[in-house]
C-alpha cells in the first residue's frame, strides 16, 4: 500500500476532476485482495493507501474527493464518529464501501442507515468484495431527484407522559428527539415542565425564556421568534423549555398549548412534547394536537391503575391519536407486576421495553451527551430506537437516503 504522503501532490490536489476511486486499508492482506479487483475495474492501484479511515480523513483535506471509496474501520475506536468526520470532508456524490473487524448487526444497520453503501467484515473474500463493488457502482449510476424542501406535513407530533416520576421519561424523550434529528429532520423538543424541565440540561445547556414567552403569546411563534427562543444542541434539533423561578409564571390560558404545538408544526418536521402528568387536569385539549401519545410506565400496581385511567381519558379527548405504552426499567430490578399481567390489566400490549441501565446513562451524562450519541451500540440505545420505530412509519429506503451522511454519500 502507498504511503499517505505520496498522494499529497500539489498538482493532484489542485486538480478539478475527481478521481474515480481511492481505498484506505489497515492491513496488507486486504490490500492484496483489492488490488486485482481495482485493476479489473480500470482503477489505479496507486490509489490504495495505508492508514484506514483516519488517514482518509487527513488526505481528503488536500485533494478532491474520489467518486468511490473503500474505507477501513478496523483501527477505529468510534466508527460512527469517524464516519461523521469523513462525511465532513467528502463531496456530494461519493459512494462509500466500509470494511472492518466488528461483526455487529447494530453497527451494520447504523452505517447503512447513514448512507454507506455496504459494510463487509474482514478477512475480505474476493468474491464478496467484487459483488459489493459492482452493486455500489450500479447504485452510483442510478439517478436520483434533487433534494426537495422538507415536507413538514408528514412529520411526527408525539407527546410523552410519564405515569410516575423517575421512570426515565425525560431521558427517553431527549434520546428519541436526537434520533429524529440524526435523520436530517428538523425536530423541536417542547418541554412543558415549566419549573423543573431537564431537556436542555441533558445537553449541558440553559433553556432561556423562550417557552414562557411563547405561552404568553402563542400567536407570535414564527420562524423569526424561534430563532431567538430555542437552544440548539445540534443543527437539526431545537429545544424549547424553561427553568422559570417557582411560581413566577401564570397558568397557560386555555388553548394556548394546542396553538403552540400547531405553530411549532409549521416550522419543524417533528414536534416532540414532554408533558407532565399534572397538566392533564387542565390542558388535556393539547393531546388533540398530536398524532401519537406515549405513556411511559413501570410494572407497578399504581402505574397499572393510572395507565388504565389515562388510556380511557385519552380516547375521550383525543380519539384520533395513537396510544403507545412503553415500559421502562424492565430489567435488573424486581417488578411488582409481570408484563403479561400488566398488559392484560390495561388491555394493550407494551410497545417497547427499556432496560434499567444506570451505568450507561451515567457514562453519557459525564460526557454531557445522550445515550444514543455516547453509546450508540448499547442495549439502551437499541431500546430508544425501538420506541422511535413504534411511533414512526419507517421507510427503510427513505431511511438510508435520509441518514446523517445522506447528502454526502449518494449519487
Amino acid at each position: 500500500m502507498n504511503a499517505i504522503s505520496s498522494i499529497l501532490d500539489p498538482e493532484q490536489s489542485e486538480a478539478s476532476t475527481r478521481a474515480p476511486f481511492a481505498a484506505f486499508l489497515c492491513d496488507d492482506a486486504s490490500s492484496q485482495v483489492l488490488h486485482p479487483l481495482a485493476i479489473e475495474q480500470g482503477w489505479s492501484t496507486d490509489m490504495i493507501f495505508a492508514g484506514g479511515i483516519a488517514a482518509g480523513v487527513r488526505m481528503l483535506g488536500g485533494m478532491p474527493c474520489p467518486e468511490f471509496m473503500v474505507v477501513d474501520l478496523s483501527e477505529s475506536t468510534d466508527p460512527r464518529a469517524d464516519m461523521q468526520s469523513l462525511a465532513d470532508v467528502c463531496e456530494a456524490g461519493t459512494v462509500v464501501l466500509a470494511v472492518g473487524t466488528i461483526n455487529d448487526v447494530t453497527l451494520y444497520r447504523d452505517l447503512l442507515n447513514a448512507g454507506v453503501h455496504d459494510y463487509l467484515v474482514k478477512p475480505l473474500a474476493a468474491s464478496l468484495l467484487q459483488d459489493a463493488i459492482v452493486t455500489a457502482q450500479e447504485a452510483a449510476q442510478t439517478p436520483t431527484q434533487e433534494d426537495e424542501p422538507e415536507d413538514l406535513t408528514t412529520g411526527e407530533r408525539a407527546a410523552f407522559i410519564g405515569l410516575r416520576g423517575g421512570v426515565g421519561t425525560s431521558t427517553l424523550v431527549s434520546n428519541v428527539a436526537w434520533l429524529m434529528a440524526e435523520k436530517k429532520q428538523s425536530t423541536v423538543l417542547l418541554d412543558l415542565d415549566l419549573y423543573f424541565g431537564t431537556s436542555a440540561m441533558q445537553f449541558d445547556m440553559e433553556p432561556g425564556r423562550g417557552l414562557s414567552d411563547a405561552l404568553e403569546n402563542p400567536d407570535r411563534v414564527d420562524g423569526l421568534f424561534l430563532e431567538r427562543a430555542v437552544v440548539k444542541p445540534q443543527e437539526n434539533l431545537s429545544i424549547l423549555g424553561s427553568e422559570a423561578p417557582v411560581g413566577s409564571l401564570q397558568e397557560p390560558v386555555g388553548g394556548s398549548l394546542n396553538q403552540l404545538v400547531g405553530s411549532l408544526a409549521e416550522n419543524f418536521k417533528n414536534v416532540v412534547v414532554e408533558m407532565p402528568r399534572q397538566m392533564l387536569g387542565t390542558h388535556s385539549d393539547m393531546l388533540a394536537a398530536v398524532k401519537d401519545i406515549v405513556l411511559v410506565t413501570d410494572y407497578s400496581l399504581t402505574a397499572a391503575r393510572d395507565c388504565i385511567r389515562l388510556i380511557a381519558h385519552i380516547k375521550q379527548v383525543a380519539p384520533s391519536a395513537s396510544i403507545h405504552v412503553i415500559a421502562s426499567k424492565t430489567s435488573g430490578i424486581p417488578q411488582e407486576v409481570e408484563q403479561k399481567d400488566f398488559e392484560n390489566s390495561i388491555e394493550q400490549e407494551i410497545g417497547a421495553s427499556i432496560p434499567h441501565d444506570t451505568k450507561t446513562i451515567m457514562a453519557a451524562a459525564q460526557q454531557s451527551k445522550l445515550v444514543v450519541d455516547n453509546a450508540a451500540s448499547s442495549k439502551l440505545s437499541a431500546a430508544y430506537k425501538e420506541v422511535l420505530t413504534a411511533i414512526s412509519v419507517v421507510d427503510e429506503d427513505a431511511d438510508k437516503a435520509g441518514g446523517w451522511l445522506s447528502k454526502l454519500f449518494k449519487k
